[in-house]
């Protein structure tokens, strides 16, 4: 397949390039400025934000949206999805917008949240709430467990909705290795369409 990835120079970004890499696709890794992208992608130099941004996303099977959402306009990253001629998009979600227990209030607005910590996870339950609304199935918003950080790809996680998910320990964590393989199974196989789905041990 042919997989945009957007925001490619971060932490999670170079992963996904990595692991779609790794199984044969082929990776256009967009960003604003040059930054550490496997050798074997394309690298093109573009900002989803900007009049025209399609131009880059066209031709792809599934773009991958890996950005922050505090001071980014993502509405028109939307746009420029939308005006491209891929079918499907992929974002990169953020863990304050799951529910801490079934039926319970989201992480965010728990006591004791970390107020620093609002200025990003606010923005990104507003897109999920846009996406939502929105009545498409073209995109799917893939939230991480709390604790997402670099270790190993072991292949082996559980999958879930709207909850977060924690190991018998009661952790909630996932290595960034782990959830680009979980975000480039679900550019495979789509299974949540038009949906979030999260992702942990």
């Amino acid at each position: 397949m042919k997989i945009a990835i957007v925001g490619a120079t971060g932490n999670v970004g170079q992963r996904l390039c990595a692991e779609a890499l790794s199984r044969g696709h082929e990776v256009t890794a967009i960003a604003r400025k040059a930054g550490d992208i496997p050798d074997a992608a394309k690298f093109v130099k573009a900002d989803v934000t900007s009049d025209g941004a399609e131009k880059a996303l066209n031709g792809h099977d599934a773009v991958i949206y890996s950005l922050r959402f505090n001071g980014f306009d993502f509405d028109k990253a939307i746009a420029a999805f939308r005006a491209s001629d891929a079918p499907r998009l992929l974002i990169v979600g953020g863990a304050a917008s799951l529910n801490a227990a079934p039926g319970g209030p989201a992480l965010i607005d728990t006591p004791g949240f970390p107020e620093e910590i609002k200025i990003e996870a606010e923005p990104a339950r507003q897109a999920l709430n846009k996406l939502n609304s929105s009545k498409t199935s073209d995109w799917s918003f893939l939230s991480p467990s709390i604790m997402i950080g670099p270790g190993e790809r072991t292949g082996k996680f559980r999958l879930g909705k709207d909850e977060v998910l924690k190991d018998a320990e009661g952790n909630s964590r996932i290595s960034y290795e782990d959830y680009a393989v979980a975000m480039i199974d679900e550019v495979e196989s789509p299974k949540h369409q038009g949906e979030r789905f999260t992702v942990g041990y």
